[in-house]
C-alpha cells in the first residue's frame, strides 16, 4: 500500500528500496514529546547510512514535523535542518564506485489545517508548508541534489491533514519511479 513498496514493485529486482521512514521524525532536533523519543533525523542518519553503505541514492523526505507550532520554526529553519542532513549524506555515504551517493530531496505535501480541527499541534503550519517547496528547491540546486515537490501532486488525507491517504501512495510511487529510474538506471 505504501509508496515505498509500490516503488520497489515498479523498479523490480534490479533495485532494492530500504525503507527508513518513521512517524514524527524531525530534520535535526529532538522532539520533547515523551511519546516520540529518538526522532531527531540528523542524529539517526549517520548510523543508518553507515549500516547500509554503499548506496546509490538517498531519498530525503523530512520537514512536516518541524512545522509543529511548539517548535516555532520558519521554512528557512526547516531548510537549515535539511541542509545538515544533505551535508552529512555527502560526507558519509558513497555509492558502489566510491562516489558520493545521489540525493533526492522531497518537499512534502502541504499541511491542510482545515482537516486538523481545533487545538492542533500544527496551527500555522499550512502557510509555512506552502513555502517549503521553494526552500527545498534552492537547497537542491546549491547541493546538486535531485528535487521533487509533492505539494502540487498529492494532498494529505482529511483524517488528519498531515499524512497521506492510501489512494495517494500510487501517485507518489509513479512520480518517484520517473525520477529514480533516471537517477539510478
Amino acid at each position: 500500500v505504501r509508496w515505498t513498496g509500490l516503488l520497489q514493485e515498479k523498479l523490480g529486482d534490479t533495485h532494492e528500496i530500504i525503507e527508513e521512514g518513521l512517524r514524527a521524525r524531525t530534520t535535526d532536533f529532538e522532539d520533547d514529546d515523551p511519546e516520540f523519543p529518538g526522532r531527531n533525523g540528523l542524529a539517526y542518519l549517520r548510523p543508518c547510512l553507515e549500516s547500509h553503505n554503499p548506496l546509490d541514492l538517498v531519498i530525503l523526505w523530512l520537514g512536516t514535523n518541524d512545522l509543529k507550532s511548539r517548535f516555532n520554526r520558519t521554512p528557512e529553519d526547516v531548510g537549515a535542518g535539511l541542509k545538515k542532513n544533505v551535508e552529512l549524506i555527502h560526507s558519509v555515504s558513497k555509492d558502489f564506485q566510491g562516489k558520493s551517493t545521489k540525493i533526492l530531496l522531497i518537499s512534502p505535501p502541504l499541511v491542510i489545517e482545515t482537516h486538523l480541527g481545533s487545538g492542533t499541534q500544527f496551527a500555522g503550519a499550512e502557510a509555512k508548508s506552502k513555502e517549503l517547496g521553494l526552500v527545498y528547491e534552492q537547497i537542491s540546486k546549491n547541493f546538486g541534489c535531485a528535487f521533487l515537490d509533492l505539494a502540487p501532486i498529492v494532498h494529505p488525507g482529511e483524517f488528519d491533514g498531515v499524512h497521506l491517504e492510501p489512494k495517494s501512495h500510487p501517485i507518489v510511487a509513479d512520480r518517484m519511479f520517473e525520477v529514480v529510474s533516471k537517477l539510478c538506471p
